[in-house]
């Protein structure tokens, strides 16, 4: 059995004039919410072994929050996890799945797109929350029965999400 845990980064800032998205870094409720999103991964035991992490500036400053609360393992980052699709997240997931528990922490549509097309089964909740729209610091855990490196879409099962306070 293997864990994938999906991560939506924080609530960014609006670019100023002249600024890049990628660039866009977290406002200040996106910092409490990481931090937030760290210490419940920790009190769920939702401990990764290998994050991969997109490496546009709100999503580095998410694992920072996340990873002041809690254990986020070796950490990896992609520039193509800010412009691929959910398919293209799922070949660097499958290229990274040797581990029992990889965190992706990336964007929308792509987090949602990706949870969605992986786990068509799973909690009840948890799927009416991620159908409702896959929020800022949102983590969805899916379970599968093998590795990750043979992860396909329909075998995962969607066990839990959280969400930071408020939501």
């Amino acid at each position: 059995m293997s864990r994938l845990f999906l991560l939506r980064h924080a609530k960014a800032a609006w670019a100023l004039p002249g600024m890049r998205d990628f660039d866009r870094p977290l406002d200040a409720a996106g910092i409490t919410d990481a931090e937030a999103t760290g210490i419940a991964m920790q009190a769920h035991g939702y401990i990764p072994e290998l994050t991969l992490c997109s490496n546009a500036v709100r999503a580095r400053q998410t694992l920072e929050g996340i990873a002041a609360n809690t254990d986020t393992g070796r950490v990896l980052y992609f520039d193509d996890l800010y412009r691929e699709d959910a398919s293209g997240y799922l070949s660097i997931i499958r290229k990274s799945g040797n581990v029992s528990a990889l965190l992706v922490i990336g964007h929308n549509p792509m987090m949602e797109d990706l949870a969605l097309a992986l786990a068509p089964q799973g909690d009840e909740d948890a799927r009416a929350t991620l159908h409702a729209g896959f929020p800022t610091s949102g983590l969805a855990v899916l379970r599968f029965p093998g590795n990750l490196s043979e992860a396909v879409p329909g075998t995962g099962y969607l066990e839990d999400i959280l969400m930071p306070p408020g939501l």
